[in-house]
């Protein structure tokens, strides 16, 4: 792999080196204090390592990122205002619609309908994992208007999921548009991988994107599309399949982090 960049940053009193793709997602970090390199995705290991040579002086280890300590998580005692774990699937939706209802007549269905139909739903199966090991928060908002519509934290790792309403219409997906029946493509794949690296960096871990489609009477993908799992309301809880990624403890203080509504607030 070729393209890496090296990008010097203070993040809580300390200096780091972030190593970026060219399109300006973080794949790792160098702290200088500590002499650690941490990684998010181990098959880049090397190619970070290469960025890295002409900064890296003495000894140094190298590994995922540490999980927060017992004291950072004494941090976490939450006002109910910035806890996000109450929320419930489609949360922004159902106080959007709340505070500015959609017409009583009109010749279409309000889209946000929609949306908070597919987000209900997916959010259901999410929730049914719970007794698995896993935790899912609903409606995370990070900062200019975006948001995760679903964070997974669990023994497999980290999942952005997206959801998009697509009841009985055909889905067409060429990396990075995305189309839903006659409606024109958008860069959807785009905007997902932004949000699921925005996550990273807020958690320092790494979140693997996931687009979940509902309702979708047939799926067209001309290429797999790069690192975006897409998945039909069939096969939501397969993402949860993998395990041995992360231990309770570990799912416990990340799922402490996310939870915190000021987590997201730099992001």
């Amino acid at each position: 792999m070729s393209g890496l960049r090296v990008i010097p940053a203070w993040r809580h009193g300390q200096e780091r080196l972030y190593v970026c793709f060219t399109d300006g997602r973080n794949v790792a970090w160098y702290e200088r204090e500590s002499s650690r390199v941490n990684l998010l995705s181990e098959e880049h290991r090397d190619a970070v390592l290469r960025a890295l040579a002409p900064f890296l002086t003495g000894g140094f280890s190298i590994g995922p990122p540490p999980v927060p300590t017992p004291a950072e998580l004494a941090r976490l005692a939450l006002h109910p205002d910035d806890d996000l774990a109450p929320n419930r699937p489609g949360e922004a939706l159902l106080i959007a619609l709340d505070r500015d209802p959609a017409p009583a007549r009109r010749l279409r269905a309000d889209p946000r309908q929609r949306a908070l139909a597919a987000e209900h739903s997916i959010g259901e199966v999410l929730d049914g994992l719970e007794g698995a090991g896993w935790h899912t928060l609903h409606s995370v908002p990070l900062p200019g208007g975006a948001r995760i519509h679903h964070l997974l934290i669990g023994p497999g790792g980290l999942f952005s999921v997206h959801t998009l309403w697509a009841r009985k219409q055909r889905v067409r997906v060429t990396d990075p548009m995305v189309s839903v029946g006659r409606a024109d493509p958008r860069p959807l794949l785009r905007e997902i991988r932004a949000d699921a690296d925005r996550a990273s960096f807020a958690l320092t871990a790494e979140i693997r994107p996931v687009l979940a489609l509902s309702g979708a009477s047939d799926l067209d993908v001309t290429t797999p599309p790069r690192e975006v799992r897409i998945v039909r309301d069939g096969e939501v809880s397969a993402v949860a399949g993998i395990g041995g990624v992360l231990k309770p403890a570990d799912v416990e203080a990340l799922h402490a982090m996310a939870r915190d509504r000021h987590t997201w607030l730099r992001v």
